[in-house]
């Protein structure tokens, strides 16, 4: 099993009380606001000098 990346805290309301959501691969519930978010990794953005 790999490690995941875990938010620091919840993009709606900045509590840190976030737990992993069975909702799905990257999902993620705030106990605070009871919102469930996914993390997706889009890609790196390639620097051209």
């Amino acid at each position: 099993m790999s490690e995941r990346a875990a938010p620091h805290y919840c993009p709606y309301c900045g509590d840190e009380d976030l737990r992993p959501s069975e909702d799905g691969h990257g999902a993620w519930e705030c106990r605070a606001c009871a919102r469930v978010f996914q993390l997706k990794m889009t890609g790196l953005r390639v620097s051209v000098e």
